[in-house]
């Protein structure tokens, strides 16, 4: 699952949690940023423990976005043998990387207009005004293999995101 941040990713993705049987697993992803009640649920790492963690090969994939890093635990590869599908937030930057590692792949790409993701962005309170306009400003195509317009209507976007995730 990729898109800009506010479009809405998280949000579709605790949803559907909910609602698929247990052969769709939803990996916790390891992020240097500490864990908010407002925010995606996962595990917090320094930078020196990511660091150590990914020299070690503990991670299918990892990035950095934002000042951040990011890692998708290596236990993604024991699902996937297993038959299980993963559903993993993955910034666009690893989309070919993910999507060439992991063959079969689908990328589902969830998007929103500008003004929506401004307002998601500053409804968020984690950065300033100047902040969020780089952020609007970062644009990457990346190969999708669905659309999610994400603009307002969680209940249409959710069946979208479950449709796409389940055909």
């Amino acid at each position: 699952i990729a898109g800009p941040s506010g479009a809405g990713k998280d949000t579709l993705i605790a949803e559907a949690r909910k609602r698929l049987s247990e052969s769709y697993i939803f990996p916790r992803r390891v992020i240097t940023r500490p864990t908010r009640s407002d925010a995606e649920l996962h595990s917090f790492e320094t930078e020196e423990w990511f660091q150590q963690a990914s020299a070690e090969g503990r991670f299918a994939l990892s990035w950095e976005a934002h000042g951040l890093l990011y890692g998708v635990p290596r236990t993604i590869d024991d699902d996937l043998k297993a038959g299980r599908h993963v559903v993993i937030n993955v910034s666009r930057e690893v989309v070919v990387t993910a999507r060439e590692t992991y063959d079969p792949a689908r990328t589902i790409l969830v998007t929103a207009p500008r003004e929506v993701l401004e307002r998601r962005l500053a409804s968020r309170g984690r950065e300033p005004p100047e902040d969020i306009a780089l952020r609007l400003e970062r644009q990457k195509d990346i190969p999708a293999d669905a659309i999610i317009l994400n603009d307002g209507n969680l209940g249409t976007a959710l069946d979208q995101f479950l449709t796409a995730l389940t055909s």
